[in-house]
């Protein structure tokens, strides 16, 4: 192996949950309970259990009310009346008041709500990173400070080994301020689709390599020149980021802010600057210059690439499972009979097959620090610790309550009742357990986020194959932290925006063919001119500062 392979080999990219905006400064409203290391929550004990430990059911000892930013998704809406909500007050004395949040502009009401010191409880649907910008207001529970009294949470983290990758979370102050949606195994959401029928035609294995996706491309082609082999959704954006892993560098969704951890020089370095990005433009750029790739593609919306594909206009997609049902759904409207929308692992690198490291992070939530003052924080505490991370609390909030929505068949796996649909489980079922009983909803749940068992069970056969063989994927190492300063974070924030907005623009220039790659180091030249190696060394000063 060559000494760059070892290079590429040795790197890790930033974890893609951590949004390219969360390291924007702001000051934000909130209680002032934040870092104060007097305050004990077990002195704070009205309505909690005495001896509440890990594996045990939760149920306060008297009424308990949380009030909880809800992100409200109009597939299935809010029902006060779900069965999720009675069940939660028989059976466990608790009750949520709800602040409703339109998913369509959830992340704004959310930065509102924070910033004008009305947050609720609890905010759930908060990825790592999304945290940062309300950290220095105070609005924020430093909840790392109370995992003794989060029992099935720290049992999580170390019979999963997560304990680095949550340490990877702490600020510059030594707190964390998230409780990350915690997986067994990591979890895939997005990879190529493919029309399964024409691969199997074609006598097509899934590709190994991207390389060699292109090369099936190229036989699709000549066999049905009357279709684009490959058009994409999301302007590309989803694929570039599970393709970076295997051209070791991040991008699209995972782009973040840009810097990137090389672990062999033990040193941060801007990725769109390296010659991996590079390497991941190119090939992307000759997909479509040789006509294997939709013009198209970084331009249209989504409809547009759905109708391309479900017509048999384009061949290959991006998508997930859900995407899958959709395109599924447009064959049927089409009458394109024998057509399959097939979800195949996403394919590797010439050095190595790999993930982007944080795949066992999902979805999570922050707390407010006025709960700190509250009486009944230390069940508070309890309540949020039994419900997304119990074992109990997850098989609740997936699956509803037994006899009533689900039944243990004699193998012991779960069945949902024939009139209720999840995930096409019951295609022709007139109920869905989401939108009839409030039973797996994100912001009751990190999507996710569970035992692989637990994950798998609401997934159908072909789904659960595709993690499976996800699962045989090498993660790169962790991204190790660098917490900024409050200056820092302004600083960096600026840096970053700008940085990112110019790469990403010259990005699909890049692969649009409408700049030529012998432009590349005048374009390294502009981004030294936009300050580039100030964020770098920003980055590497407060990991040195870190170790």
């Amino acid at each position: 192996m060559t000494a760059k392979n070892r290079n590429r080999r040795s790197r890790t990219g930033v974890v893609g949950l951590i949004a390219a905006g969360s390291l924007l400064a702001t000051s934000c409203g909130g209680g002032d309970a934040a870092g104060d290391a007097g305050v004990d929550a077990g002195e704070r004990d009205l309505a909690a259990m005495a001896d509440f430990g890990a594996g045990d059911s939760f149920v306060a000892t008297e009424p308990l009310e949380l009030s909880v930013l809800y992100r409200n998704n109009p597939d299935h809406g809010l029902d006060d009346e779900w069965m999720f909500f009675e069940h939660l007050e028989e059976n466990h004395n608790v009750s949520l008041s709800i602040v409703d949040a339109p998913l369509s502009d959830f992340e704004q009401r959310r930065s509102l709500v924070i910033g004008a010191g009305d947050m609720p409880d609890f905010v759930p649907v908060t990825y790592p990173g999304q945290e940062v910008p309300y950290i220095s207001g105070g609005a924020l529970l430093p909840v790392s400070d109370y995992l003794d009294h989060m029992p099935n949470f720290t049992e999580k983290l170390d019979a999963w080994d997560l304990r680095e990758d949550y340490e990877a979370l702490y600020q510059e102050d030594g707190n964390a301020y998230i409780l990350p949606g915690l997986l067994e195994d990591p979890f895939q959401h997005f990879s190529l689709v493919v029309r399964g029928d024409i691969w199997d035609e074609m006598g097509f294995e899934e590709p190994e390599t991207w390389e060699e996706f292109a090369d099936q491309l190229r036989e699709v082609k000549e066999e049905y020149p009357d279709s684009v082999p490959y058009s994409d959704r999301w302007e590309l954006q989803s694929t570039l980021n599970f393709a970076s892993a295997n051209f070791n560098t991040v991008a699209g969704w995972g782009y973040g802010d840009g810097i990137y951890f090389d672990h062999e020089a033990e040193e941060f370095i801007y990725a769109g600057a390296s010659d991996e990005y590079r390497e991941l433009l190119e090939f992307f750029a000759g997909l479509l210059e040789e006509g294997l790739m939709d013009s198209e593609t970084l331009t249209q919306d989504d409809r547009m690439a759905e109708q391309k594909f479900s017509s048999g206009s384009s061949l290959a997609i991006a998508g997930n499972d859900e995407s899958t049902q959709i395109y599924t759904r447009g064959f049927d409207e089409l009458g394109t009979e024998g057509a399959e929308a097939r979800l195949i692992p996403i394919p590797g690198g010439e050095d190595g097959d790999f993930v982007h490291s944080g795949a066992r992070f999902d979805s999570g939530l922050a707390i407010s620090s006025s709960i700190a003052e509250d009486d009944d924080f230390l069940a508070k505490l309890q309540f949020i610790d039994w419900l997304y991370y119990s074992d109990e609390g997850l098989e609740y909030a997936t699956w509803g309550v037994e006899g009533e929505t689900y039944t243990l068949n004699a193998d012991g796996e779960r069945e949902l009742d024939s009139n209720i649909d999840l995930n096409s489980l019951n295609p022709e079922a007139e109920e869905h357990l989401v939108r009839d009983y409030g039973f797996s909803n994100q912001p009751f749940l990190h999507a996710v986020g569970s035992t692989t068992e637990l994950v798998h069970s609401t997934f159908r056969p072909h789904v659960v194959e595709w993690q499976e063989k996800m699962h045989d994927k090498e993660e790169l190492p962790v991204t190790p932290p660098y917490p900024f300063t409050d200056l820092e974070l302004e600083q960096a924030g600026l840096l970053q925006t700008t940085l990112t907005d110019h790469v990403q623009t010259a990005s699909s220039q890049f692969i649009l063919g409408q700049r030529s790659f012998e432009d590349w180091d005048a374009y390294l030249a502009e981004l030294e001119n936009l300050n580039m190696q100030q964020l770098v060394d920003l980055a590497n000063e407060a990991y040195e500062r870190a170790q």
